[in-house]
């Protein structure tokens, strides 16, 4: 049986953006709970980071994006890696 990937979820401390990366787990975790193996909390004390990884391959980065991820597109990013024939409902692209 292949291994169940896992998401990283690295938030800025400080920011205090905890509360966000805490829901976005648990969305993440409610809709691929039997796709992802585990949704792990990253605190950095850099400052301003918020980034996702699968399997250590980065998914999204506010940096780069210059936002926060709307959790319909974290969804169907996680979604497209993990189980790309899967429907997510209403968070599917038109």
């Amino acid at each position: 049986m292949p291994k169940s990937p896992t998401v990283e979820i690295t938030y800025c401390r400080l920011c205090g953006w905890g509360l966000r990366a805490n829901w976005m787990v648990q969305e993440l975790m409610h809709t691929f709970a039997e796709e992802l193996g585990s949704v792990i909390l990253t605190p950095d004390t850099t400052g301003g980071v918020f980034e996702v990884r699968l399997e250590n391959d980065l998914v999204w980065s506010r940096k780069e994006r210059g936002r926060f991820p709307e959790m319909k597109e974290l969804k169907q990013l996680v979604r497209d890696r993990v189980a790309p024939e899967r429907k997510l409902g209403h968070s599917d692209k038109a």
